[in-house]
């Protein structure tokens, strides 16, 4: 006999909506462009800024108010390294793994940080100061190592300009080594 059960079902999200502020941004977003669709990247930032990550609930949101299928939005969000799935810290560090930077050390430097950090890869410092995570070609192969904090990058580092940068960003705002 079959099993009739009802699968059991997971409990409701709270539904993302943006907040009246940014609402507001979004409907000038889609003014500046010739459709919808052409909007997702500025949206996707403004969805980001507003809800700290793009969940699954997020990507749906965002789906629904710009007339795409949730698969979609996903394959522009996954595309894109200035996107997070996952909450990150308030500095988010990002290590160039391409070739160039990985010659020049970029994967001893982000060993090394994780190890300095008390992180794995994907995990937010307890704090929220910090997260780390490895990307593919930050385009700065003639400056490598290349780390991006946020969205300024940090070339020619060694574990000293580093552990400055780092120390400047428990400090309060990262300063170029």
């Amino acid at each position: 006999m079959a099993n009739s059960a009802v699968p059991e079902q997971k409990p409701d999200r709270e539904t993302p909506k943006f907040s009246n502020e940014a609402k507001k941004k979004f409907d000038e977003l889609l003014t500046r462009y010739d459709s919808k669709r052409s909007a997702l990247l500025p949206v996707l930032h403004l969805a980001q800024d507003e809800f700290g990550s793009l969940s699954d609930s997020v990507v749906e949101y965002v789906a629904e108010l710009m007339d795409l299928s949730p698969a979609q939005v996903t394959e522009v969000v996954s595309f894109y390294h200035m996107y997070h799935r996952h909450p990150v810290g308030q500095h988010h560090l990002q290590f160039c793994m391409t070739l160039s930077c990985w010659m020049a050390g970029s994967h001893q430097l982000y060993k090394n940080t994780c190890s300095r950090l008390g992180i794995k890869p994907g995990e937010v410092t307890p704090d929220g100061k910090f997260s780390v995570a490895k990307v593919e070609c930050l385009g700065s192969c003639g400056s490598a190592p290349i780390v991006q904090v946020n969205e300024a990058y940090y070339e020619n580092l060694n574990p000293e300009k580093l552990n400055r940068l780092i120390n400047s960003c428990k400090e309060g705002e990262p300063q170029t080594p």
